[in-house]
């Protein structure tokens, strides 16, 4: 592509979250003529609301427990009386400081995001964008004003992500009944929170503030914690949960929650009540998508609101391309990210690799964590893939040991014959940096045995990873599962 067509070529973004971030970041570096529509702030609620708090509270929580669990590895605390006594410090939690900090973290990151954008030479607007046909954005600079600018665009990209779903029967008042965008309000730890939904997001929040002090009943509606995700891995999450206090309610569906005025009262379906100081609701979320003039340019939309999409992130429309939350793919921001980018060099005319979802790598942050990729073992059992499975416990593994870690596991999918790795799980701490050799196995096609011959550190967590791979030398003679 020559660079007078691409100097010559304008985009238009509609969401500065991390997929219209990085649409941006490319379409500049490809040398086009970029604007991005922005009505909160760069990085979106990934950035401002979601990923990064959480993901700050969550790594508060694991400190409190490393705190708590050091006594098991030789180490005590004290502190002095003024007589010079020893006293064991109790371990205090102050919930307005954690939640200043990462909100804090939150908004810089966000700012050092805006600053990136600028220094590559992105217009960013402030205010609403909607479509007004398939080549314009039109921007409302103020809420319900009545200033308005056109932006022409041979290219646009909506990455408008998504919000918190909310029931008629458990409205969230932002004071005792909350989305996870409104958890950071609260100036101490809740007495008793009661988390609806054992999804995702419900899993991680509740261990969060388990892990925090706080006592915490999960409410699912299914027969079991994370009910989309490996039965292994979501076992050994309600095992840890159940250790840990939480009480878990399966099989429960919330009808509604009630703000009592110090309290919450939350009836399930079969009328039980439950009584807490707070309740999170974590039933879902809803894209942003209403109001866009999406329907109207010809874009093509499911029944819940999501703009379909291909591997290139192109919607319908040919030069209307789609990232993030608001799309059909994993609502992830490693996938936003990677959307983005693509729709841009899709439509600039660069090499431009279609998303394989079988590829994309995920993590849930709970301790420990749970990361996957690839096919699963589901898959094997329903016939789906034709592949081998090893699990290997991590409670094995010499540097879990010296760490003091029991729970956990490797769990690797090879296909049958070829020993190609097509899938992996691992739980464990930090399985979000671990699950990586995994997924470059996967995305260059590479053997068991091929991976085996990578070196591992000893001692290391990695090892065994590269245990479960000299494991499955022999694949093509190997049953269909081994313990």
């Amino acid at each position: 592509m020559s660079e007078s067509f691409l100097l010559s070529q304008s985009v238009a973004i509609i969401g500065g979250g991390p997929g219209g971030y990085e649409a941006a970041l490319a379409a500049a570096q490809l040398g086009a003529k970029v604007t991005l529509v922005e009505r909160v702030g760069i990085g979106g609620s990934a950035v401002i609301t979601d990923v990064v708090p959480s993901k700050s509270l969550i790594a508060t929580a694991d400190a409190a427990v490393a705190i708590a669990q050091a006594s098991d590895l030789g180490v005590q605390l004290f502190a002095h009386d003024a007589d010079d006594k020893p006293l064991r410090p109790q371990l205090a939690i102050n919930l307005a400081a954690v939640n200043h900090r990462l909100l804090s973290l939150a908004r810089q990151q966000s700012e050092d995001m805006h600053q990136a954008l600028l220094e590559a030479g992105v217009r960013i607007i402030s205010g609403h964008g909607r479509l007004e046909g398939r080549n314009a954005v039109v921007v409302s600079t103020a809420p319900g004003g009545t200033d308005f600018e056109r932006i022409e665009a041979d290219t646009i990209v909506v990455s408008v992500g998504a919000s918190p779903r909310e029931l008629a029967t458990a409205k969230p008042d932002g004071e005792r009944i909350l989305t996870w965008t409104q958890l950071y309000n609260m100036k101490k730890l809740p007495e008793h929170l009661i988390v609806v939904g054992s999804g995702v997001t419900g899993a991680e929040f509740a261990g969060a503030y388990m892990n925090l002090g706080a006592k915490v009943t999960l409410v699912s509606s299914r027969d079991r914690v994370l009910p989309g995700e490996d039965a292994d891995a979501a076992a050994v999450l309600e095992d840890v949960f159940t250790r840990g206090g939480m009480t878990l309610m399966s099989k429960s569906r919330a009808s509604s929650v009630e703000n009592t005025g110090d309290g919450v009262k939350v009836t399930l379906g079969d009328g039980t009540v439950l009584t807490g100081s707070h309740c999170l609701m974590a039933v879902g979320s809803i894209p942003n998508t209403a109001g866009l003039g999406l329907e109207d340019a010809g874009v093509q939309m499911t029944a819940s609101g999501h703009i379909q999409v291909n591997g290139v992130s192109r919607t319908s429309v040919p030069n209307i391309y789609a990232a993030g939350d608001c799309t059909t793919f994993y609502p992830l921001a490693s996938v936003a990210f990677m959307q983005g980018r693509v729709a841009i060099f899709h439509a600039l005319g660069d090499s431009a690799i279609p998303i394989d979802k079988r590829k994309i790598t995920s993590n849930i942050f709970t301790a420990p964590e749970i990361a996957t990729v690839g096919w699963q073992e589901q898959d094997v059992i329903d016939g789906v893939a034709d592949g081998v499975v090893l699990k290997l416990p991590l409670a094995a593994n010499p540097r879990a040991k010296m760490m003091g870690v029991t729970d956990g596991f490797v769990k690797l999918i090879a296909r049958r014959g070829s020993g190609t790795v097509i899938g992996g799980v691992i739980v464990a701490p930090k399985a979000s940096e671990l699950i990586l050799p995994i997924a470059i196995a996967i995305e260059r096609r590479l053997t068991v045995d091929q991976m085996s011959r990578t070196f591992a550190v000893y001692p290391s967590l990695t090892a065994t990873i590269m245990d479960a791979m000299r494991g499955m030398h022999l694949v093509e003679r190997a049953g269909h599962e081994h313990d």
